[in-house]
């Protein structure tokens, strides 16, 4: 059974994208611990981060790499980067604006014109 990140990746479930390549896939969390929380995936399903072909591996992180100054550049703030394996079966990378507002493990609500807001900012070409 495809991951939810797989549906998105397919187009089957919407998404507020910031970046995209033939390899990976990056996009705004719609449970964000802050503004810009941002989810950086491969394209490839695969469960966990150490189990990508090198090849994606390092795309995965030449991305995340220039996403992250990329987003410190458009916002101001220190990036964070998350890798945790367990809540989606589809290896990504968190990457988090650590905005003065920031707690650990708290999500915000924001309305569907906050993310575009957001995501028209941080969108990478």
């Amino acid at each position: 059974m495809p991951s939810i990140f797989t549906k998105i990746v397919n187009g089957e479930i919407p998404a507020y994208k910031i970046y995209e390549d033939d390899t990976v896939l990056a996009f705004l969390d719609i449970h964000p611990e802050t503004k810009g929380h941002t989810l950086v995936i491969p394209k490839k399903e695969v469960d966990k981060i150490y189990d990508l072909d090198d090849a994606t591996y390092d795309s995965l992180m030449h991305v995340a790499k220039k996403l992250a100054v990329h987003m410190e550049q458009k916002l101001g703030h220190r990036t964070l980067w998350k890798i945790i394996g367990t809540d989606v079966p589809h290896a990504h990378i968190h990457l988090m604006p650590q905005d003065d507002n920031w707690q650990y493990g708290k999500t915000l609500e924001l309305t569907p014109e906050e993310f575009e807001e957001i995501r028209s900012k941080l969108e990478y070409k």
